[in-house]
């Protein structure tokens, strides 16, 4: 077959790119839940048919799903070959098993053999956050969870749909161990919905083209991703850079763990080590190695936006699979906060140890967590019970071309806060505060961005309030000469008496009365490069906006600020030479 000319590869491949977001969009518009409607926490994908590889995702969807997604694939494809599955036009696949290429159990994946002209010509496939899947408490996040099964209803790959008719038996089973059963149906019909919007675009792309060609230009659009992000290596110095990260702890023990990560340089390749990390624990901050691998690719990505996403672009990254660590969690350790938290973690250790080799490209520590709250209870008023989900931003880290982005979405995601209106609306909260973080933000020549305050007043009922946040212990790093990022907090106030989790950013099933608060304060971003090499009248600027006061200015920065806010440049001088 001749060589396809640059403007078909090129319609192909926004082709495949806009099939992915037609779906991205269907699936929020369709669903019930505010976390996928709102906040955007889901991703569709197209994979290839027989290893089960991303050809194409959204631009819509989350990152740490990009590489979640293709081995959830690669175990619905060996179950299928295994058990020796037929399958037929119509059917849809569900599993949310962490240990067979998943995150955390809230993540449910829907995969479809997608068949053209009555061939399996690929795989489409979906995740979705739900907001509930049973478990210890509402929403999922067993901040001391021990086992898996604590966490909620882990599913392998069944068929929820055979031949296009939902399965009332496997619902049934999956909606008698949830909680708010009822809105899952609007959510399960909206992740299928999307992937049969997928069936009809695809459909058309390859009438248009022909079958031979879109397979011949995915081949050349896999080759050109692979070449893109090795030029991109060959630009780093060959060697290899140490960084590491820290997790608060695992929710069980007090302790910190630990990730150890060293990386190779070699040539157009990058080896990826993190054998040296803390050993499984027994909270749920354990990984499995579906997520550990995605982290790493989406830290990649950060670094070098430009190349476009399929599986050529992860073919030069090499890892090392950390068995005996808790990067690589197998049955029956939980892992409830691998996806959202320990995610973040990994990518901030890359971009550490990057930060060596490559300075003008890395940029200083982002907050790295997804604030996951979830508040349950029972709503007298409207007589049903609920389960809401907070994700909250937080702030980015300077860089070598300016400041941190202030309440920015998380390191792995491009999910949002669901806006405060909407979450008022369909719960007995109310939002009584939402403000920057001020002060958070790491103090360097180029300052981070600031995360967030928030307050939640119960308004009737009781509930049960739990948390798997990080950076509560140490806030993001800082880069070159920079500070870290402020801290997250986390309070509650119940009458007279006022609770900080023990282990500060996490902890599980606090009970609630109306009119008691809870009180969160994200992590602001890490500070690039030397504080006292940043203009004072920046400086000045940021004290005039409220974001730092006057005192920290000099602690800081070592700007010296008059009584009306100027800055006294002898003093100022004096203060930076002492240093």
């Amino acid at each position: 077959m001749n060589a396809i000319d640059p403007v078909t590869l090129a319609v192909i491949q926004n082709g495949l790119q806009q099939v992915c977001n037609e779906m991205d969009l269907a699936f929020v518009r369709a669903a019930f839940s505010p976390v996928i409607s709102e906040a955007l926490d889901r991703s569709d994908g197209i994979y290839h048919r027989d290893n089960g590889e991303l050809i194409a995702q959204g631009e819509l969807g989350l990152p740490v799903f990009v590489g979640t997604m293709q081995f959830s694939t690669q175990a619905v494809i060996e179950r299928v070959k295994t058990l020796g599955v037929a399958l037929d036009e119509g059917d849809v696949f569900i599993v949310n098993d962490p240990y067979l290429g998943g995150t955390h159990l809230m993540d449910v994946k829907f995969v479809k053999p997608f068949f053209y002209r009555g061939k399996l010509w690929c795989w489409l496939a979906n995740t979705g956050h739900w907001p509930d899947t049973g478990g210890m408490v509402p929403g999922g996040f067993s901040a001391n969870a021990t086992e898996v099964e604590q966490e909620g209803l882990r599913l392998p790959p069944v068929k929820l749909f055979k031949k296009g008719v939902l399965d009332a038996e496997i619902l049934s089973i999956i909606l008698s161990n949830i909680r708010i059963a009822d809105q899952r149906i609007g959510d399960i019909k909206a992740q299928a919905a999307a992937l049969a919007i997928g069936e009809r675009r695809l459909a058309a792309l390859l009438d248009r083209y022909g079958a031979d060609t879109v397979d011949a230009a995915i081949v050349e659009l896999r080759a050109r991703a692979a070449q893109r992000m090795r030029v991109r290596i060959a630009s780093i110095p060959d060697g290899t850079y140490d960084g590491e990260a820290f997790v608060d702890s695992d929710g069980v023990v007090d302790e910190p763990l630990l990730i150890n990560m060293k990386i190779t340089k070699q040539g157009t390749g990058l080896t990826f080590d993190m054998s040296g990390s803390s050993p499984p624990c027994r909270g749920p901050m354990n990984s499995v190695i579906a997520t550990t691998k995605s982290s790493i690719y989406l830290a990649m990505k950060h670094i070098f936006p430009e190349v476009p996403i399929n599986a050529g672009t992860f073919e030069p990254l090499a890892i090392i699979e950390p068995e005996g660590t808790f990067l690589y969690a197998h049955y029956p350790r939980p892992v409830s906060g691998c996806a959202a938290e320990v995610s973040q973690r990994i990518a901030e250790a890359v971009f550490c140890a990057l930060t060596h080799a490559i300075p003008d490209q890395l940029f200083a520590a982002p907050a790295g967590s997804s604030g996951n709250l979830a508040l349950g209870g029972h709503d007298p008023k409207r007589k049903r019970s609920y389960v809401m989900y907070v994700i909250s931003g937080g702030g980015y880290g300077g860089n070598p071309r300016g400041d941190g982005l202030s309440n920015g979405c998380s390191t792995i995601g491009i999910s949002k806060t669901t806006p405060i209106e909407v979450m008022e609306q369909y719960y007995p909260v109310l939002f009584e505060e939402y403000s920057l973080h001020e002060g958070s933000g790491g103090a360097g020549e180029h300052r981070g961005g600031f995360g967030v305050n928030y307050t939640i007043r119960l308004r009737r009922g009781d509930a049960r309030a739990s948390m798997v946040m990080d950076h509560g212990r140490t806030g993001p790093l800082g880069a070159l000469g920079g500070a870290d990022g402020g801290v997250n907090k986390v309070r509650i106030e119940r009458g007279a008496t006022s609770y900080v989790p023990p282990h500060l950013s996490k902890d599980q099933d606090i009970q609630m009365q109306p009119g008691d608060r809870i009180y969160v304060s994200t992590p602001g971003g890490g500070g690039y490069g030397d504080p006292f090499k940043r203009e004072p009248q920046r400086v000045a600027q940021d004290v005039v906006r409220g974001y730092y006061t006057s005192a920290q200015a000099e602690a800081l920065f070592g700007v010296r600020l008059g009584a009306d806010g100027s800055v006294d440049s002898k003093r100022t001088e004096a203060l930076r030479k002492r240093s």
